[in-house]
């Protein structure tokens, strides 16, 4: 079954962009899907949520004092408001350490609106403004605890990789060794993995699953025991329930104003998380279903990534998420102002 984003302009159909999506539950059944739910691609951003749990498991936010606005901040592609510079500012002060030791590169924020009000005050992005700054952080944060230099944090050979590899592995089934890399847009690892794995980590994490080990780092021979964390100062299910907390307690620090992440998290009440990756993906929890969703627009286009989305989630979960109109259909505007067309979400899940 093919679902597509279509791009309209004079009611003619001027682009069409393909869909894949798996949606798993916590047991990791495949509950639904369209495209290719085995679809290959990375998970970006995605990743976060997966990659801010050490922090909680392995004592580090509890020796710090981190509190459940950074963990959310940690999770965030953040649009580099006052508010999120604040909060990642506190986070690397807990580290012990300062912008300069953040490896991510600045640029202008992901808010249209954002980065023209920071142009017209003469402010120029820096690192802190970089929508990945806060999981930087949260990195350091977690060098500092286990006593790891803080150096090259960013690099897959450094501890702090190493030790966020495994839980990847951990939370998406994927062994280690099995589980792509690449460099993300921030300079640190980014994961390549099937949708349908993506998706099991969000339906273990929003439904507070924790998996089982199983093996998983000593198949992939990835992480060194001093990587690794077999017996949690905070056990997998309360570090997700305090992932999935903090964030619905606060959706603004995981995106910001205008974004959609942000207003899915709220517009639902809860009832759904979303986190934005890059290149169209995205990654859904729906906590009292127990499932998880990933998508991917395959040609990336990040435009089409959005209706997609709530169109997915209007099939399964109905009337769940109130966002505004110009999110489910946007339109397209010409220099002038003038509506010229529109994108528009056709999809269709296939069940077992």
């Amino acid at each position: 079954m093919t679902s597509i984003v279509e791009t309209l302009r004079g009611g003619i159909v001027e682009s069409r962009h393909r869909v894949s999506v798996a949606a798993v539950d916590a047991g990791g059944k495949l509950v639904a899907w369209t495209g290719d739910p085995d679809l290959l691609t990375y998970w970006r951003s995605c990743a976060k949520l997966v990659q801010v749990l050490p922090l909680l498991t392995d004592g580090a936010a509890a020796a710090l004092g981190i509190s459940d606005a950074e963990v959310a901040v940690a999770c965030a592609s953040h649009n580099g408001e006052p508010r999120h510079v604040e909060v990642v500012t506190g986070l690397l002060r807990k580290a012990q350490c300062t912008e300069d030791d953040l490896a991510c590169g600045p640029h202008s924020s992901l808010a249209p609106a954002v980065a023209r009000a920071m142009a017209e005050r003469g402010e120029r992005p820096r690192r802190i403004h970089s929508n990945c700054s806060g999981k930087h952080a949260g990195m350091l944060a977690l060098a500092r605890f286990h006593g790891w230099p803080t150096a090259d944090y960013r690099l897959a050979s450094h501890p702090v990789q190493r030790r966020l590899l495994t839980e990847v592995a951990l939370w998406t089934g994927v062994p280690e060794r099995q589980v792509g890399q690449g460099v993300d847009g921030c300079g640190v690892v980014s994961y390549a993995l099937p949708l349908r794995n993506m998706a099991l980590a969000y339906a273990r994490l929003g439904s507070r699953a924790a998996p089982d080990a199983g093996g998983l780092s000593d198949a992939g021979g990835g992480a060194s025991p001093a990587t690794r964390n077999p017996q949690p100062a905070t056990s997998l299910s309360a570090a997700a329930d305090r992932v999935v907390s903090s964030i619905v307690a606060d959706p603004f620090l995981v995106a910001g104003t205008g974004r959609l992440c942000t207003e899915v998290i709220a517009g639902s009440g809860g009832r759904v998380l979303a986190k934005i990756g890059a290149d169209g993906v995205y990654c859904v929890a729906i906590p009292e279903a127990r499932l998880g969703m990933a998508l991917k627009v395959e040609d990336g286009d990040v435009d089409s990534a959005r209706p997609a989305l709530l169109a997915v989630l209007e099939l399964l979960l109905p009337g769940a998420v109130h966002v505004a109109e110009s999110f489910r259909s946007p339109v397209i505007r010409n220099t002038l102002g003038e509506e010229v067309g529109r994108i528009t979400a056709k999809i269709s899940l296939e069940r077992p």
